[in-house]
């Protein structure tokens, strides 16, 4: 699925305790919940990177989600910029970078 007109697509780079605390299982469920497409993966610094596609209101809900993450998760920060790209079907968790 590609970001056309109908679809918003944005990486997030979350901060704070984000790893080892069940953040990216969490975020595939929250994702696959929302009808989002797109990767969950942790970054070598400490943060959660993650790309999300799919209807505006759909990706806004999802973020909102990731504002707050999984129970154990303390979610300092979460940087949105918009993106490109083509994201084959569901979500998925991916391996550190």
């Amino acid at each position: 699925m590609s970001a056309g007109a109908d679809r918003k697509s944005v990486r997030l780079r979350v901060t704070g305790q984000v790893q080892g605390v069940g953040y990216r299982a969490w975020a595939v469920a929250a994702a696959t919940g929302q009808k989002v497409q797109g990767f969950v993966r942790n970054r070598a610094d400490g943060s959660v990177e993650i790309l999300a596609v799919g209807l505006p209101a759909a990706v806004d809900a999802f973020v909102a989600l990731c504002r707050r993450g999984p129970l154990m998760a303390k979610v300092a920060d979460v940087k949105v910029e918009p993106a490109e790209g083509i994201v084959g079907p569901g979500f998925k968790q991916l391996p550190t970078v």
